[in-house]
C-alpha cells in the first residue's frame, strides 16, 4: 500500500488506532515518556505495528533517560531503513519499516557501545511478542 493513494490511507486508519495511524502513516511523535515500551522490561522482539516485521530485541533495548524506547541496534541491519529528515528545522535520521514505510522514529549518534546508535522510536509504531521459553 501506497501512503499517497487515499484508498490505502482508508485501509491504514481502519486497521490502526488514530495515534498510531498518526505516528506511522502521518510521521507523527508521541509524548515523550507516555509510550508503552518506554519503561517496557519484557524479554522478546518488537515488531512493526502496521505489517509484523520483527524490528527490535529487547537485549538492544536500553534506558536512555529520553522518554521514548531505545535500541543500541535493530534485529538485523535490513531490518530498519532510514532517510534524512529535515523537517522541524533540524537535521535529523529517520527510521523506517523498510516492508510497509511506517515512521518508527529517529537515530542519533550518541548511544552505547558497541554501535555508538541511540534508535529512538515510538511505542505507538511497535507492538512486542515474548520470547519462547521467557518467563
Amino acid at each position: 500500500m501506497s501512503d499517497s493513494d487515499p484508498a490505502s490511507q482508508g485501509d491504514w486508519r481502519e486497521r490502526l488506532t488514530p495515534e498510531q495511524f498518526r505516528v506511522t502513516r502521518q510521521k507523527g511523535t508521541e509524548p515523550p515518556f507516555s509510550g508503552a515500551f518506554n519503561d517496557f522490561k519484557g524479554d522478546g522482539v518488537f515488531h512493526c505495528v502496521c505489517c509484523g516485521a520483527a524490528l527490535f530485541d529487547s537485549r538492544q533495548k536500553f534506558d536512555s533517560g529520553s522518554g521514548w524506547p531505545s535500541y543500541w541496534a535493530p534485529v538485523a541491519e535490513a531490518a530498519v531503513a532510514t532517510e534524512s529528515d529535515n523537517s522541524l528545522g533540524m537535521r535529523r535520521t529517520e527510521v523506517l519499516c523498510p516492508h510497509c514505510d511506517a515512521h518508527l522514529g529517529h537515530v542519533f549518534p550518541d548511544g552505547p557501545p558497541p554501535t555508538g546508535l541511540r534508535y529512538c522510536i515510538n511505542s505507538a509504531a511497535l507492538t512486542f511478542s515474548g520470547r519462547e521459553g521467557a518467563g
